[in-house]
């Protein structure tokens, strides 16, 4: 039992910090996505225009 709760608060900790950080990631990740869309948006009316 006491080798269970050992295992839990080494591992607990990593977990929760790698969830906390893939949550992140993934909000920024998200921005960075519709960024992407707006430019593709934007150059495809440039590319429009010149011909």
């Amino acid at each position: 039992m006491n080798e269970l709760l050992g295992f839990v608060s080494n591992v607990g900790f990593p977990i929760v910090l790698s969830i906390y950080l893939l949550t992140r990631i993934e909000e920024k990740l998200e921005n960075l996505t519709q960024s992407i869309n707006k430019l593709n948006n934007v150059i495809s009316r440039i590319e429009a225009k010149e011909y």
